[in-house]
């Protein structure tokens, strides 16, 4: 059977590595939906490239822009724009699969939208999770979706679960979880020297080619401490079962530790391609173009545990989760407009972390029964970072 795909955020780099594999499988997949925020050239030259039905613009203005574009090469494409129409390529009823891989918030109603029309969806976006994960993962249970996680670390934990989804991890003997991260490209960066990072040095990833707010979250280590709460959701795993461990090769990609002592693991080189195939096509496998993995020539793998002082965002990611509620939500928007500030010049490395520190204190965490508590959490983080960050101009954040 061909699936029809819709892709959500198909000018990033999952969308880049998604398009990739369905490439190599024209007779398994169909491009039939693409989206992206405001970038209307490059969504044009995939439209022309994979000639998708529908494709669609959050940002209305690149719409009229894309739809002017499509219509004089003569092209067939329909375009969508705003929020809505995001949620409608969300839902078609043409598309089976949808690959969520918007960056940051706005990929919430979309990929919600997707849960409730009990879609298959290959799950990218972490913030759905991390802002409403109680309500997300009901809709997933409500509608009967199918959910995969293709961001490479919890795909590498499905990998490595029993295949029993029905049951709970820890019935079926599992003791903790293990997530790897590469410690980003301060991981040996003396403490006082982080102070005077660069935007520039901040998205030089050592391992992964990602965009500039992903790589920022990957230096700071707020990516993993993001993905802490989403393998909390996604697997139904308590906090204190959810471990980081510092892995600099980035060839094993999380682990599974049983209760016999058994650790399961999944290797493989660092290539976004690799989670993407296995999940558009489980329970089977395809090639995804990703080169063998030669363990030999690695020759060592090493693990350490992280050093918080150094990565502090780790640690207010577990109180986060600890907290419960609007708090994940409070952080990650936080966490947005401290990302954004410090890639704009306006404030330093070190202060994405104070800043996010400050709005949860400043917010204390309410319960998150719909969408829109999530959503108003968000909305109010965001005012409050943004009053702190201004703040920043004339005084240091609170430590």
């Amino acid at each position: 059977m061909q699936r029809n795909v819709a892709i959500l955020g198909a000018t990033g780099s999952i969308g880049a590595s998604a398009l990739d594999v369905i490439a190599q499988h024209p007779d398994r997949y169909r491009v039939s939906a693409l989206t992206a925020g405001r970038q209307w050239e490059a969504l044009l030259e995939l439209v022309e490239r994979f000639r998708p039905p529908v494709a669609a613009l959050r940002d209305p203005a690149a719409a009229h822009h894309l739809e002017d574009a499509i219509r004089k090469r003569g092209l067939s494409t329909r375009v969508l724009c705003d929020a809505e129409g995001l949620r409608d390529v969300a839902t078609l009823p043409e598309i089976d699969t949808v690959i969520a891989a918007i960056v940051g918030a706005a990929g919430l109603e979309p990929t919600l939208a997707a849960a409730r029309a009990g879609k298959r969806i290959l799950l990218a976006n972490k913030e759905t999770l991390v802002l409403a994960g109680e309500v997300f993962m009901a809709a997933v249970r409500d509608s009967g979706a199918v959910l995969l996680p293709i961001d490479s670390e919890h795909n590498a934990i499905f990998q490595c679960l029993p295949h029993d989804r029905t049951r709970a991890p820890a019935a079926c003997g599992v003791r903790r979880i293990l997530l790897t991260a590469s410690g980003g490209p301060f991981r040996d960066t003396p403490v006082a020297e982080l102070e005077s990072v660069t935007p520039e040095q901040a998205c030089a990833h050592p391992k992964w080619r990602m965009g500039r707010k992903i790589s920022v979250d990957s230096a700071t280590m707020m990516n993993k401490g993001l993905e802490v709460i989403e393998a909390h959701w996604l697997f139904g795993v308590a906090r204190e079962a959810i471990e980081v461990v510092i892995h600099p090769e980035s060839v094993v990609h999380s682990l599974v530790e049983y209760l016999d002592g058994s650790v399961l693991a999944q290797l493989g080189n660092p290539d976004m391609r690799t989670p993407i195939a296995q999940a558009l096509a489980w329970p089977e496998r395809i090639s995804s173009g990703v080169a063998p993995l030669e363990l030999a020539r690695i020759g060592s793998l090493n693990f350490f545990a992280p050093d918080l002082a150094r990565f502090p965002c780790l640690d207010v990611a577990y109180d986060a989760l600890s907290a419960g509620g609007t708090a994940p939500a409070i952080l990650n928007a936080a966490n947005e407009v401290a990302v954004g500030a410090f890639l704009e010049r306006k404030i330093g490395f070190l202060d994405i972390a104070r800043a996010c520190q400050a709005t949860m204190r400043r917010l204390p965490a309410t319960p998150i029964s719909s969408l829109a508590d999530a959503l108003d959490a968000d909305r109010e983080a965001r005012a409050v970072a943004r009053e702190l960050l201004n703040l920043e101009q004339s005084q240091q954040l609170p430590a």
